[in-house]
């Protein structure tokens, strides 16, 4: 029995969205080895927006959102991300650390959000 061609395109979109989701912070982190000034941010901001947007669609696939909704992985996600904007904060220097602090604390806010959602939904079913 062959794969409908539904299924061929689900699994060829998966592959290019988990593509592109690692091809992003590549970029991102790989500009700065080998451009300098202006080409590198702009390959810095292009490859966190590629990455942003695909793990975005990838977020909201059934299986990684039942994980990303387990309240322990909600747990390791506030605490682990909160200690690395706190550490990040302090660790680098100006604007650089301060836009990192944030970015990570933003992913702590989210997990916050989500952990304070699920109780209250346990709390009145």
């Amino acid at each position: 029995m062959s794969p409908s061609p539904s299924t061929a395109t689900s699994v060829v979109t998966d592959l290019l969205l988990w593509a592109f989701f690692g091809a992003g912070p590549a970029a991102a982190l790989g500009a700065g080895a080998v451009l300098d000034g202006t080409p590198q941010d702009v390959a810095t901001i292009a490859g966190s927006a590629v990455a942003l947007v695909t793990g975005t669609r990838l977020a909201g696939k059934p299986g990684i959102s039942a994980f990303l909704a387990r309240p322990g992985t909600l747990w390791f996600l506030f605490l682990f991300n909160g200690g690395a904007a706190v550490g990040m904060y302090f660790a680098l220097d100006g604007v650089k650390g301060t836009a990192a602090a944030a970015a990570m604390g933003l992913v702590t806010l989210g997990a916050a959000g989500g952990i304070v959602t699920r109780r209250r939904r346990v709390a009145h079913p």
